[in-house]
């Protein structure tokens, strides 16, 4: 809970928000309260006191720019992570194994026992309290089960 006076520190301000927008309305947020924000990794300050038309541009001009770098950063990151990925998919397909993505967190038992339990009508939150999975995983083998099967078979379990 942030009110007026307070200063807020933060690492960059990419911390503030997901993208461009969230990031510039979120400071202009802050702002408009009397919260001040500052960052570490360049130790700059912004503020909402100056009056000063010029001070004023400048301010938003700084964080426009910092906003779009963090966001420009963040797109970057994703563009390489697929990159990588797919990397390693024609690398592995070269080597005749096929990129197998994250290992189950089930074994067969334990697939055998979802089935059975969706097959006799139990809820999503019942089979994962007794299995140990998450609803998400329970989920995943519901809508399709011969994928799960599959993926225990390329990990070999």
């Amino acid at each position: 809970m942030l009110r007026e006076g307070d200063t807020l520190v933060v690492r960059w301000v990419d911390r503030l928000g997901r993208n461009y927008a969230d990031v510039t309305e979120t400071i202009r947020e802050f702002m408009a309260q009397g919260v001040v924000i500052k960052t570490v990794i360049n130790g700059l300050t912004f503020d909402g006191s100056t009056k000063d038309p010029m001070q004023m541009a400048v301010r938003d001009a700084m964080i426009a720019f910092m906003a779009a770098s963090a966001q420009a950063q963040a797109e970057a990151l994703k563009i390489a992570q697929k990159a990588g990925i797919e990397h390693a998919k024609a690398e592995a397909a070269q080597r005749t194994k096929v990129y197998r993505g994250r290992k189950p967190s089930f074994d067969r038992k334990t697939l055998a026992r979802v089935i059975e339990m969706l097959a006799e009508d139990a809820g999503v939150t019942a089979i994962a309290d007794e299995t140990g999975l998450t609803r998400q995983t329970v989920m995943r083998i519901r809508s399709d089960p011969g994928a799960a099967d599959k993926n225990l078979s390329e990990w070999g379990l």
